[in-house]
């Protein structure tokens, strides 16, 4: 078993389980100080009602507030803008000054991207790391693929490439104007499950890729809880050309925000 992979299933387990009430508390408690979250946004708000470290990571905010307009895309997670811009020659970047090709990130991958769209979303451990639909959205494929589980800290991307090598789940998706988009939920260190609420065989840990064709679309709101990280990790959007128009401003964005429109 790949290494980051062995250590990611020891730190899941070790989350999973549930310590004597005075110890789990005193875990949490910490977690909580130390990555500075402000409890007064989930629900429960005390630490110590969780039973485990896990059950904190995934944790459920009190209210979240998402745009209405049809043609407006919303961010799906709490998560930092770590890069977006055109996609061009079907490159992107992973972040300033690290490019790579789509064709390493998505598999059986066509031309249908190259002009268009994407952003990259950072989730840190302090983020809620449960992630929503950014748009009324039908799902028309979704293929995991096994990889690394290396971080995905904007600092260890400077360095190396990570994306195309981590864990993943891709989702081919086809909006309200019938033109497709992908939605890419990367895996980091210690994430030991990326869960997608519509498939739970997206959650099984796979040693090869595997695809999955619905051909009755999986048809979604946007809102709706479309999946959650098991720690920090990454969401990438890619959209095709003349499709999106990106209006974010701001450097970091919570679920629900505006990220751009469709037209």
């Amino acid at each position: 078993m790949n290494p980051s992979r062995l250590l990611s299933k020891i730190v899941v387990k070790i989350a999973r389980t549930p310590f004597p009430k005075p110890i789990q508390c005193f875990i949490n408690k910490m977690y909580v100080k130390i990555y500075e979250i402000d409890m007064n946004e989930y629900i429960p708000e005390d630490p110590c009602s969780y039973k485990t470290l896990n059950d904190l990571f995934i944790r459920h905010k009190k209210y979240i507030e998402f745009y209405e307009d049809e043609d407006i895309v919303v961010s799906p997670s709490d998560s930092k803008v770590i890069c977006e811009g055109e996609i061009e020659n079907n490159q992107v970047y992973q972040i300033k000054g690290k490019k790579y090709s789509l064709n390493e990130l998505i598999p059986y991958y066509e031309d249908e991207l190259d002009g268009g769209y994407f952003v990259n979303l950072y989730l840190s451990p302090s983020d809620y790391h449960r992630f929503h639909v950014p748009i009324d959205m039908e799902i028309v494929s979704a293929t995991y693929i096994p990889g690394t589980l290396k971080p995905v800290k904007p600092t260890v991307l400077e360095k190396e490439l990570v994306f195309p090598k981590n864990k993943r789940v891709i989702l081919k998706c086809r909006d309200s104007k019938n033109r497709y988009f992908y939605f890419v939920a990367v895996g980091a260190m210690i994430v030991g499950k990326i869960v997608m609420n519509f498939d739970e065989r997206l959650s099984i840990d796979y040693e090869k890729i595997m695809t999955f064709e619905y051909n009755t679309p999986i048809k979604l709101k946007k809102g709706d809880e479309l999946g959650r990280f098991e720690f920090g990790s990454s969401i990438l959007l890619f959209f095709t050309k003349e499709h999106f128009k990106y209006l974010n401003q701001k450097d970091y964005v919570e679920v629900g925000d505006i990220l751009g429109e469709i037209y």
